[in-house]
């Protein structure tokens, strides 16, 4: 009876949710009032808060998705695997599969998703502190990692910044070329990933001259 509840409320949360974006997208994030999304949803707001504690959590919960997603790469790679070859490795993956959160991804909703939450300062700031979350997580996987030079308890936050940082800026850099530019996620791929190659490669070898073509993170 458990499962049952919990893929009962799951599925509440997500018509909440669809409907406020339905709304947000249509009217705009500030013209819309939480009675609206509870109206259009057919919940009460008690109902609706009891799911999400903000407005903004209407919208950005999905990037809560991705908060451990780095630190569980560190923690989970094949032995022996540098740190930045694995998080290079899962991003990489993500651009394959076209995952949203890579910014490469040309579906209609995807963009305006996106356009909705960069383009309004709250939800920005909202996703700001998920952000920050991850990178906290990430920074405590790196800190109990044996291999990571010391002394950890500076280089596991440095590099989980910078991992952060990496990541989010690829990303935006390939949702900005596909709206912008107006090319697809197909066309832009290897040029993504040639991207996140050198990005990643520059984490590992410093800002010096280039360690030579095709070279890695290592």
């Amino acid at each position: 009876m458990s499962g049952l509840r919990e893929r009962k409320k799951e599925r509440t949360r997500q018509a909440i949710s669809e409907a406020a974006i339905a709304l947000f997208l249509e009217h705009g994030f500030d013209q819309v009032s939480v009675a609206d999304v509870a109206a259009a949803a057919e919940v009460s707001k008690p109902t609706l808060f009891s799911y999400f504690p903000t407005k903004e959590d209407l919208v950005v919960h999905r990037f809560a998705d991705h908060q451990e997603q780095a630190a569980d790469v560190v923690r989970t790679r094949p032995a022996g695997e540098p740190v930045l070859d694995a998080l290079l490795r899962d991003f990489l993956t993500g651009l394959d599969r076209r995952d949203p959160v890579t910014g490469l991804n040309d579906h209609p909703a995807v963009l305006a998703f996106t356009a909705l939450v960069y383009g309004t300062p709250s939800l920005a700031a909202r996703v700001g502190e998920y952000v920050a979350r991850a990178e906290r997580t990430l920074a405590d996987a790196l800190d109990q990692d044996p291999g990571l030079p010391r002394p950890r308890d500076l280089t596991a936050p440095l590099l989980a910044a910078q991992v952060t940082a990496t990541q989010r800026v690829l990303a935006l850099h390939n949702w900005q070329r596909i709206r912008d530019g107006g090319r697809t996620a197909d066309d832009l791929y290897a040029e993504a990933a040639d991207d996140a190659t050198r990005a990643f490669g520059l984490l590992a070898h410093g800002y010096g001259p280039s360690p030579g073509p095709g070279a890695g993170p290592g």
